[in-house]
C-alpha cells in the first residue's frame, strides 16, 4: 500500500461570527484546525488512504487536541516534532470565506516556521513513505523554511519517493525579500505532480498567460490556455508526469463554479463545470481537489477519471463546514 506523507505547517482558523470582532453585543470566534498540508492528509484519509502527517507543535494541550482530531481521521501524527512555543493561526474576517473579505496571518514565530533540519530525523521522517507532499507555502514563510524544503526534497527524490506539491500562492507571504519565482522553480524541478492555476504557475513559475483571462473567458479559452501552461511545464521539468489545474471563481458568497484540467505527456482532459449557489465554506477546496488527485493517481485511474474524480472532491468541499474535507468524491 502507498504511503503518503503531507509535510507542512499546522495552523489555527479563527472564524468572525459576529459583524466586528469589537462588536459587544455579538462579539464571537469560531476555530477550526486547518493548513493546506492538514487538509489534504484528512481527505487522503478518509478516502481510505495510508497517510502521515507532519508538523511541528509546541508541547501544550491545543497541540494534544489537535493530534487527537487527527488520529481521529486516521491519520500518523508520530512524524511530527514537538519543538517551539506556539502554534500559528489565520483570522478569517468573512463567515466560511464566503466573501473576499480579508485574512490576517499570525504566523511569525510559529513553531513550524523556526524549524530546522537538525530537528528533523530524516531517515524516520522517510520511513515507509513512498509519497511526499509539500506545499508552496512553506518555502514563503521565510528563508530557513525554504532551504529546509530544498533538503527535504533533494532527500525524497534521492530515495525515489513520488514528490508532489500545490503552488498555493498568497500574497500576504512571501515577505522576506525573495518573490516565489525566484525560489520556486528550483524546488519544483523535484516533482513528479503539480498542482495550482495558470495564474499561480505563472506567477511562480513564469509559464506564459493571456493576462485577460478570468471569470467570464469562454471556458473553451481556459482550456487552451491551461493546455499551453501545461506543454511548458513538461518542457522545462524533465521530471513533472502529471499536472492539474483548477478553475475555481465566485461571483457572489454562495455562488460558486468549479471545474479542473488533467494533464499528462499523452493527455489533455477537462471536468464538466460544477455550480452551486449554496455554498457552506470555501476554504479547503483546493486541498481536497490535490487530496482527490493524489487518491485518483494512487489507484492508475484513467486520465478523465482522475480529473473527475479530483474536481468532485474540491466541489464537495464548497459543502464542508470547517478547514478539513471528509473525503467524498461523488458528484452532485
Amino acid at each position: 500500500m502507498n504511503r503518503i506523507l503531507s509535510f507542512g505547517e499546522i495552523l489555527i482558523r479563527q472564524q468572525l461570527l459576529g459583524t466586528s470582532f469589537f462588536d459587544k453585543k455579538n462579539n464571537r470566534l469560531e476555530i477550526f484546525p486547518g493548513g493546506s498540508e492538514a487538509n489534504v492528509a484528512a481527505s487522503l484519509a478518509q478516502m481510505g488512504n495510508a497517510v502521515c502527517y507532519s508538523s511541528a507543535f509546541p508541547e501544550n494541550a491545543l497541540s494534544s487536541e489537535i493530534f487527537s482530531v487527527l488520529q481521529g481521521l486516521g491519520i500518523d501524527t508520530a512524524k511530527s516534532v514537538i519543538q517551539g512555543d506556539r502554534i500559528g493561526s489565520y483570522l478569517l474576517m468573512s463567515a466560511n470565506g464566503l466573501s473576499k473579505g480579508e485574512v490576517i496571518y499570525d504566523r511569525k514565530y510559529s513553531s513550524f516556521s523556526q524549524l530546522t533540519i537538525d530537528q528533523l530525523d530524516i531517515d524516520a521522517l522517510f520511513e515507509d513513505i513512498n509519497w511526499f507532499h509539500w506545499t508552496a507555502l512553506s518555502p514563503a514563510l521565510n528563508k530557513n523554511i525554504a532551504q529546509l524544503m530544498e533538503s527535504l526534497l533533494k532527500n525524497a527524490s534521492e530515495r525515489g519517493i513520488m514528490i508532489s506539491v500545490d503552488l498555493n500562492y498568497r500574497n500576504k507571504l512571501w515577505q522576506y525579500g525573495q518573490e516565489p519565482i525566484a525560489v520556486m522553480p528550483s524546488l519544483v524541478a523535484y516533482c513528479d505532480v503539480i498542482m495550482g492555476n495558470i495564474w499561480a504557475a505563472n506567477k511562480m513559475l513564469g509559464m506564459p498567460i493571456d493576462g485577460m483571462l478570468d471569470r467570464y473567458s469562454a471556458k473553451d479559452l481556459n482550456l487552451e490556455a491551461a493546455e499551453m501552461s501545461a506543454n511548458e511545464v513538461f518542457e522545462r521539468y524533465p521530471r513533472c508526469k502529471h499536472l492539474a489545474y483548477t478553475f475555481r471563481f465566485m461571483d457572489n458568497p454562495q455562488h460558486n463554479l468549479f471545474y479542473g484540467t488533467y494533464h499528462n505527456r499523452s493527455a489533455n482532459v477537462h471536468s464538466k463545470t460544477l455550480e452551486t449557489q449554496q455554498v457552506i465554506d470555501r476554504i479547503g477546496s483546493g486541498d481536497a481537489f490535490m487530496a482527490g488527485l493524489i487518491h485518483a493517481l494512487i489507484n492508475n485511474m484513467t486520465p478523465q477519471e482522475v480529473v473527475d474524480t479530483a474536481t468532485a472532491a474540491g466541489f464537495h468541499k464548497l459543502f464542508i463546514k470547517g478547514d478539513f474535507g471528509d473525503g467524498q468524491i461523488s458528484w452532485f
